[in-house]
């Protein structure tokens, strides 16, 4: 009963994206925009309004979000199939959906701020689905760091009350010394949810959340939705010289694509990927490309859900177990998800043709012709030979020679599960060329001499040969991990950045709390909030008495005005 459930959304969800994907072509074909004012309320001057922006962009990333989620749910059916709550995940999984949606279509910062916080509340009770200890602290971590982001949207709607409204449309014409500081908390609430530094640790850490809840929020919603609103604010953000927001993208991007090689949990593997890929938009956006960081986004959707998906695969495979040290040999017992792994993985690294490759490639060249700083152009290409090192790692331990240490493994390739992954894998073979070919035609001719543009490949290829050989040796693991431990902990755990803020936050919190108690339900309490209350309480105590006919009250009041009568008198 509750598997139709989940059939009949995903027809949905899938139905509602082509025709998304087909309104889109339609509106950038005819340089189209649709920008509706819904008045809700008006009494007298005063107007409550809803503003919705349809334009090409929106369109196509909804039908991108859409897609994605009719494949998860789809898959989702057969995945959940054994727990108690499906129908709960399923209305989760939706709301969180709308949510993306409600954000997508706002240009409006207060109905912005509706879908942002959305997206928050489902994210921190779907990282929570599994109720345990680990969970709850994810969760946790998750919903504190996202609250920063929330709040600077918050103040950045008070400053924007300046230019006499709350669309970003009208705001990039009021060019005073406040709009900086409104792309700056722009800028922040934007860092807090796509993970940057220094507020990447939680977007490993809610990984706790069940396999498909991950493949929809690391690929096309929750931490995309940093880069689509920076993408909307670009206008105002060029305004302004954000170089050093560039240099944090950019060590985000080394960071995660480092611990990525030091990791041992599937997911977090795959998550630490998402992390460097995040970076790449990031810094392509503030180099001043933001379509092209829009196109990679797009692109990098489908591989990452795929990737997601065929983990989940995994996963279920080998009896929920995440550690790739258990696996080996899953080639010859899971083919078909083995294949799509692949594919998903190929278009990750960049190789030449797949879906990744058209993005990937052209964000490098943009940044060689940018004329940036050596620093940059090295971390640039040495992320990409890193990204190429753990997908190579993953394919060693996962389906190689290695044999894993695990032995009690549950080979079956549910049909449900095989069938979501045939779409995203045709999607991220051909969604690059199509995109680059029918969308961006309009793109500046880069001329590069032969070795810079054969440079990302000959840099994938080498990080590729490094990463499997590296694993085949045992030296991340073994050799060089044994002799030095602090300097593989350090790479291997985000340097550091998961323990230092469970450190900081634990006084922080106790620090909140004994404020709380002391004054906002202490002395604030009893001195302001609660004193009208208290005296109104003592006067009517009194009036009480009155109405009772209290034989003492009358007598004092007698005696009252009769010496109140003799001193007039």
């Amino acid at each position: 009963m509750f598997l139709c459930y989940y059939i009949f959304w995903s027809i949905l969800l899938f139905l509602f994206g082509s025709f998304m994907f087909i309104l889109g072509l339609y509106f950038i074909l005819n340089d189209y925009s649709v920008f509706m004012d819904w008045e809700v309320y008006s009494l007298n001057s005063v107007s409550l309004y809803m503003t919705f922006l349809f334009d090409w962009m929106t369109l196509f990333f909804m039908g991108c979000v859409l897609y994605i989620s009719s494949m998860v749910v789809f898959y989702s059916g057969s995945y959940m199939s054994s727990d108690i709550f499906k129908l709960r995940f399923l209305m989760l999984v939706l709301l969180f959906v709308m949510s993306m949606m409600f954000l997508v279509v706002s240009p409006n910062l207060v109905s912005i701020l509706l879908g942002w916080d959305g997206l928050g509340l489902v994210s921190y009770c779907l990282v929570i689905y599994f109720q345990n200890m680990k969970s709850y602290n994810a969760g946790m971590l998750t919903v504190l760091v996202n609250r920063v982001g929330d709040v600077a949207i918050l103040i950045s709607i008070a400053w924007l009350l300046n230019s006499g409204g709350f669309n970003y449309y009208f705001s990039f014409y009021y060019l005073d010394n406040y709009m900086y500081w409104v792309s700056c908390l722009i800028i922040l609430a934007a860092f807090t949810k796509s993970a940057q530094i220094p507020f990447s640790s939680w977007l490993p850490a809610a990984m706790a959340a069940p396999t498909p809840v991950s493949a929809l929020v690391h690929s096309s919603t929750l931490v995309t939705a940093g880069v689509y609103l920076l993408v909307r604010f670009y206008y105002l953000l060029s305004n302004f010289n954000f170089s050093w927001v560039l240099w944090v993208s950019c060590l985000t991007m080394f960071m995660a694509g480092l611990g990525a090689n030091f990791e041992f949990d599937l997911k977090k593997v795959i998550a630490l990927s998402t992390l460097s890929q995040l970076g790449f938009m990031m810094s392509i956006l503030f180099m001043g490309y933001p379509d092209v960081a829009f196109f990679h986004l797009l692109s990098h959707a489908f591989f990452k859900a795929l990737l997601f998906l065929c983990a989940g695969l995994i996963i279920h495979g080998m009896s929920d177990s995440q550690d790739i040290r258990h696996m080996g040999g899953l080639s010859y017992s899971m083919p078909y998800t083995c294949s799509c792994f692949f594919i998903s993985n190929f278009s990750l690294c960049g190789l030449p043709f797949m879906s990744g490759f058209y993005s990937k490639d052209l964000i490098l060249e943009y940044m060689t012709m940018g004329g940036l700083n050596l620093f940059i152009y090295i971390i640039f290409f040495i992320s990409a030979g890193l990204t190429a090192c753990y997908s190579m790692r993953l394919f060693y331990y996962c389906f190689g020679p290695y044999s894993g240490v695990f032995s009690c493994q549950c080979y079956h390739e549910d049909f449900s599960m095989m069938f979501s992954l045939i779409f995203l894998t045709l999607l991220s073979v051909v969604f690059g060329s199509l995109f680059s070919w029918l969308i961006l035609p309009n793109l500046y001719f880069l001329s590069f001499p032969l070795e810079c543009k054969l440079l990302p490949l000959l840099l994938v290829a080498s990080g590729g040969f490094l990463g499997y050989h590296v694993s085949v040796m045992g030296l991340s693991d073994l050799k060089i991990g044994l002799s030095l431990g602090l300097l593989i902990s350090f790479y291997g755990s985000m340097w550091f950045m998961p323990s230092f803020l469970s450190y900081l936050s634990s006084p922080t919190l106790k620090g909140s709390y004994n404020y709380y108690t002391l004054m906002d339900g202490g002395w604030c309490e009893f001195m302001f909030s609660k004193s009208h209350y208290s005296y109104l309480s003592y006067l009517s105590s009194y009036l009480m008495a009155f109405q009772i006919n209290n034989l003492k009250i009358y007598l004092l009041g007698f005696l009252f005005w009769f010496l109140f009568l003799i001193f007039i008198l």
